[in-house]
C-alpha cells in the first residue's frame, strides 16, 4: 500500500490488552492478533524501527484486583505476568507472518524471553527486529502507560503511538457522549489540566519532560498505523506547547 514519506523512523506503539480481545469478553482473539501484526508488518516494511508495550487488562488488571481486596503489590505483579502472556502471543502472531521479533521482560524469566537490556533492545531494532517489552517497568504501582513512556525515552524513539478504539482524543467517551469534542492537537498541559483519559499522569509528565510527542489513533482501521507514521490520517497529536 503506497504511503507518504516517513515522518517517524523509530516508534513505540502502546497497545491495550483489551484491544487484543476482539469481540470476546476476555482473553485473546487470534484473528485480531493477526490483523494487528499485519498492520505492524506494513510499517516495518517501510523501514520503520518498531517496539511495543502491551497492557494486560484482557487477562488481569492489578488495580482491579487490589480493589477487590487483593494486596496491591501482589496484584500488580500478577498484572505484569499477564503482559508477558500478551507479549508472547503478539510475538507468535508477528513471526507467523515472517517478522523477526524479540520479547524482553522487566522481570527476568530466562526460559521464556530475554531480560530487559537497553543496549541489546536498541541493537535488535537497528537490525530490523520488533522488540516487545513485557512486565511493565518491573515495579508495582506503575502502569503499562508509564512503562511505554519510559521505554520510548530509553529507546530514543521519535514518538509514542497510542492505539485506541477511536480515532483520537475526545472530551468524553464518544461512544457514550455523541456530541463529545474531538481534538486534532493538544499540549501535555491540556491533557493534565483537563484530566483527559489518554494515558496516566505519570506517563504524560515523562513524555513532557523529554519532549516526546504522543499520537493517539484507531488501530482498528485498516492501514491506519502506516498513515500515522507518515503523519497522515486521523489522529490526535499531544506535544509541548509553543
Amino acid at each position: 500500500m503506497p504511503v507518504a514519506p516517513l515522518k517517524y523512523r523509530r516508534v513505540l506503539i502502546k497497545l491495550s490488552g483489551e484491544g487484543l480481545m476482539g469481540q470476546r469478553e476476555y482473553g485473546l482473539d487470534p484473528t485480531t492478533l493477526t490483523r494487528i501484526a499485519e498492520e505492524i508488518g506494513t510499517v516495518v516494511a517501510q523501514g520503520v524501527q518498531v517496539c511495543l508495550v502491551i497492557g494486560g487488562g484482557n487477562i488481569f488488571r492489578g488495580l482491579s484486583g487490589a480493589s477487590k481486596g487483593m494486596e496491591r503489590t501482589s496484584a500488580d505483579y500478577m498484572g505484569m505476568l499477564a503482559t508477558v502472556i500478551n507479549a508472547l502471543a503478539m510475538q507468535n502472531a508477528l513471526e507467523r507472518i515472517g517478522l523477526s521479533t524479540r520479547v524482553q521482560s522487566a522481570i527476568p524469566m530466562a526460559m521464556v524471553c530475554e531480560p530487559y537490556i537497553r543496549r541489546r533492545a536498541i541493537r535488535h531494532m537497528e537490525k530490523g527486529r520488533i522488540v516487545i517489552f513485557g512486565a511493565g517497568t518491573g515495579n508495582p504501582f506503575f502502569t503499562t502507560d508509564t512503562a511505554a513512556a519510559l521505554r520510548a525515552v530509553e529507546m530514543n524513539c521519535d514518538v509514542v503511538v497510542k492505539a485506541t478504539q477511536v480515532d483520537g482524543v475526545y472530551s468524553a467517551d464518544p461512544k457514550k457522549v455523541p456530541d463529545a469534542k474531538r481534538y486534532d492537537r493538544l499540549t501535555f498541559m491540556d491533557v493534565l489540566s483537563n484530566d483527559l483519559q489518554v494515558m496516566d499522569a505519570t506517563a504524560i509528565a515523562l513524555c513532557r519532560e523529554n519532549n516526546l510527542p504522543i499520537l493517539v489513533f484507531n488501530l482498528h482501521e485498516e492501514g491506519s498505523f502506516a498513515k500515522v507514521v507518515a503523519g497522515e490520517g486521523l489522529f490526535t497529536i499531544i506535544e509541548e506547547g509553543d
